[in-house]
């Protein structure tokens, strides 16, 4: 038994050196995945808060080093962290990080634990027996954050006032809008909708509104073809403020279209836009482009400012065709709905998006 033993015993020795390492290898690869993924999450959100790429390498310098490695606080280098773009070739895609660029939005940072790292390598327990003293673990996360400044852009003109089937509603046109059955009701709860929906996003976006309809007066009310009701602000009440003024009023004129998308234009080139957000213009309307300059081409002077169009058409009536070029000239998407229920749920849709999120 003693001979038996004595054969037996390194091979117990070795087994149990193995074993324990390789536990102890998964733990310290496990804690270093965490680090690094709690790193380029908290530079790609600070990133987005203060715009700043500098204060982003910090932000994730210190969230790394509040997480421990195999005991150690986990140190980076500036040159673990990068910053750049994170993008996706289509929505089902996986999103690809592209170092640099002019509206970076992600951060990515190169976890290690090797001999070249601040920290040094990882020490082994019992490989030592092995002629084996260190393990060298590296783990690479990146963090995307979507933000975007927005504008809605909507219509305000008189088939506003009718309903979704294109009836009349009670009352006349120099009545203020039937909150329940007009198309403008429909509206005022999508954007409510829209507005609250962001409210839920865990990133700060900015969001302003534009209206648009034509030049006129009647009912005691003078009509603009545009006005920039509510600049960029990360506080909406003054969009839910302001739906409220304009629904307490008739709505009238015609569909000046092209004439909304380049206020829009003016409130996401404004002072107030954050230099990495992506800008988003939201564009619906009810009916048929009757007054002012072509959307079309409003849609392309946008595309060169870097602006995305996605538009919505709402009943029978609208300009489907045209407002598809319009989302298709900037890169956009085109929704239609066919009732109240359908453009609430396609507001929601548009204002959802993507928090800061590993992408690697």
């Amino acid at each position: 038994m003693l001979a038996l033993i004595a054969i037996c015993l390194p091979l117990f020795i070795i087994a149990a050196a193995f074993a324990v390492d390789v536990a102890y290898m998964q733990l310290a690869r496990t804690e270093l995945r965490t680090a690094t993924d709690a790193a380029a999450r908290a530079g790609a959100k600070t990133l987005s808060m203060s715009q700043n790429e500098t204060t982003a390498r910090a932000a994730a310098v210190a969230a790394a080093a509040k997480n421990n490695v195999a005991g150690k606080p986990l140190k980076l280098t500036n040159d673990q962290i990068e910053i750049g773009k994170g993008t996706q070739a289509n929505s089902t895609s996986r999103f690809k990080f592209t170092v640099g660029g002019a509206q970076p939005n992600a951060v990515r940072v190169t976890g290690k634990r090797t001999a070249a790292s601040a920290a040094g390598p990882v020490g082994l327990l019992l490989g030592r027996m092995l002629g084996v003293t260190t393990f060298e673990p590296v783990h690479i996360a990146a963090s995307t954050q979507l933000d975007r400044d927005i504008c809605l852009v909507v219509d305000r003109s008189g088939s506003m006032m009718e309903s979704v089937d294109g009836s009349k509603v009670s009352g006349n046109s120099c009545s203020k809008p039937d909150m329940k059955k007009s198309r403008w009701g429909a509206l005022y709860t999508a954007v409510n909708a829209f507005v609250a929906e962001l409210d839920k996003t865990l990133q700060e976006e900015q969001c302003a509104l534009v209206t648009y309809s034509s030049k006129g007066s009647g009912c005691g009310y003078n009509f603009t073809t545009s006005d920039i009701n509510c600049a960029l602000n990360f506080n909406y009440q003054s969009i839910r403020n302001e739906m409220d003024t304009l629904s307490g009023k008739p709505v009238q004129g015609n569909t000046a279209i092209g004439a909304g998308i380049d206020n829009g234009v003016k409130v996401l080139t404004s002072a107030s836009v954050r230099p990495f957000a992506v800008r988003t213009m939201v564009v619906m309307t009810d009916g048929l482009h009757n007054s002012g300059g072509d959307p079309v081409t409003a849609a392309k002077k946008a595309a060169a400012k870097n602006i995305t169009i996605n538009t919505v058409t709402f009943s029978t009536g609208a300009d489907i065709s045209r407002m598809r070029k319009v989302a298709e000239a900037t890169g956009g998407k085109h929704f239609h709905a066919d009732n109240a229920s359908e453009l609430e749920a396609i507001f929601r849709e548009i204002a959802s998006t993507l928090p800061v999120m590993l992408t690697d």
